[in-house]
């Protein structure tokens, strides 16, 4: 099995990230190729799920105005604001890391050895119903097997099956709650269920920090590895995506 970490401290839009971890997918499913990428966001950007109602449950002039830059992803899952955290994604062959169930399982398990190393204790939640698209911002609540520190949920996740491969991407707070979604939602608010690394660890953690720690996780899996920091390859792998994620038909499509 061959396995290529990817890196990416720099930062780029919503529609890049969405559009290269769409092409990673592609290619785990051509090539049986898994990847595993740590990044972040520049601009910050609110992002929703595949399904979520975001024309129903949002205030798309109010975004506009203000200024925020939104994106919708190819994976299920509720919106999320992406701002001081570390995203994660993983794109492998289904053979690689099994069922739904599984893979989560697998997924989020090296993420809660990623946080040990860091000092941090992380639980899973325990299995239960899938959560409605619409039921709100995806850190009011945990699904299933979704990372927890103290009770309260670190790390949202979602994942999106394509033929004979998965891509699962997430978000692991740093710093930030989830305010920001809560202050373009219309109508009623859960309150938030997210806790962050800052909180759980009592001091600040950086990036880099984070980003080491889950790249030693996740290359504990067996295979052979090749590491490599982002740069002008990765814009021509995300090209082949790029008009799909930023165009406002698609982010705004329901």
């Amino acid at each position: 099995m061959r396995w290529t970490l990817i890196t990416d401290p720099a930062g780029h839009p919503g529609w890049w990230h969405m559009a290269l971890d769409q092409a990673l997918l592609d290619r785990a499913e051509q090539t049986g190729e898994g990847f595993v990428r740590c990044y972040r966001w520049a601009p910050w950007c609110l992002s929703f799920g595949r399904h979520e109602p975001a024309l129903r449950r949002y205030d798309r002039a109010r975004l506009d105005t203000a200024g925020i830059d939104v994106v919708r992803r190819p994976t299920g899952g509720r919106a999320v604001w992406h701002a001081r955290e570390l995203t994660y994604a993983v794109a492998a062959p289904l053979a690689v890391l099994g069922s739904l169930a599984a893979s989560y399982r697998a997924i989020h398990e090296g993420l809660a050895l990623a946080l040990g190393r860091l000092g941090v204790a992380a639980s899973l939640a325990p299995a239960g119903r899938p959560l409605d698209p619409g039921a709100g911002a995806c850190f009011a609540s945990p699904a299933g097997g979704e990372v927890l520190v103290g009770g309260r949920k670190l790390v949202g996740s979602a994942q999106l099956r394509q033929g004979r491969a998965l891509l699962q991407h997430g978000s692991l707070l740093l710093e930030d709650d989830q305010a920001t979604v809560a202050a373009f939602t219309r109508g009623t608010v859960p309150p938030g269920g997210e806790t962050t690394l800052v909180a759980a660890c009592g001091r600040p953690v950086a990036f880099g920090e984070v980003a080491a720690a889950v790249a030693a996780a996740f290359r504990a899996w067996p295979g052979q590895w090749t590491e490599v920091t982002g740069g002008p390859v990765l814009d021509a792998v995300a090209a082949s995506h790029a008009a799909r994620f930023r165009d406002p038909a698609w982010t705004w499509r329901r």
